[in-house]
C-alpha cells in the first residue's frame, strides 16, 4: 500500500492507505478526526468540508493522492479549544440545532472570509449555498459570518 505524506492542521502525518481513498476516511477512519462529518457522500452537501491550502473543498471525493503537500485544515486545526472566531460567532449567534453540518459550515465561511473579508448577504449566499443545512438555520449562519467580519 502506497505511503502519503500530509499536512494536516500543521502538523506533518504520513499515513498508508489506496491512492483513490477519499480524504474523508483517511481524517475519520485512520487519524481519527471526526469532525469532517460523512453525509452524502457525493460532494454535494459540503458536510465533509475541509480547506485545503485555505480553499474549501469536499473531503468525501478527494483522493488522498491529490493533496499530498498540501496544508490541509479540519474544523479540529481552527483551533484547540473552540476559540476561532468564527467558532465564537456560531456559539454567539445560536447557529446549531442538530449541528452536523456545522464543521462544514464553519469551513466553508472560514475560506469566504479569507477570500473576502467583508462579504455583503449577496457574497454570503452564494459561497454558503452548496453547504446544506436540514436545520434551516442560513440566517443565523449568515449572521454569525457578518459578525467575524465586523470584528476584524
Amino acid at each position: 500500500m502506497p505511503s502519503f505524506a500530509l499536512n494536516i492542521n500543521g502538523r506533518p502525518v504520513d499515513i498508508e492507505a489506496e491512492a483513490q481513498m477519499p480524504l474523508l476516511w483517511v481524517l475519520r477512519d485512520l487519524l481519527a478526526l471526526t469532525g469532517t462529518k460523512f453525509s452524502c457522500g457525493a460532494g454535494l452537501c459540503g458536510a465533509c468540508t475541509v480547506l485545503i491550502d485555505g480553499m474549501s473543498i469536499r473531503s468525501c471525493i478527494t483522493p488522498v493522492s491529490s493533496v499530498t503537500g498540501k496544508a490541509i485544515v479540519t474544523i479540529e486545526g481552527l483551533s484547540p479549544d473552540g476559540s476561532h472566531p468564527l467558532q465564537k460567532a456560531w456559539q454567539e449567534e445560536h447557529v446549531t440545532q442538530c449541528g452536523y453540518c456545522q464543521p462544514g459550515q464553519i469551513m466553508n465561511a472560514v475560506a469566504l472570509l479569507k477570500k473576502n473579508p467583508k462579504p455583503t448577504d449577496a457574497d454570503i449566499d452564494a459561497a454558503m449555498a452548496d453547504v446544506l443545512c436540514r436545520c434551516g438555520t442560513y440566517q443565523r449562519i449568515r449572521k454569525a459570518i457578518h459578525r467575524v467580519a465586523q470584528e476584524a
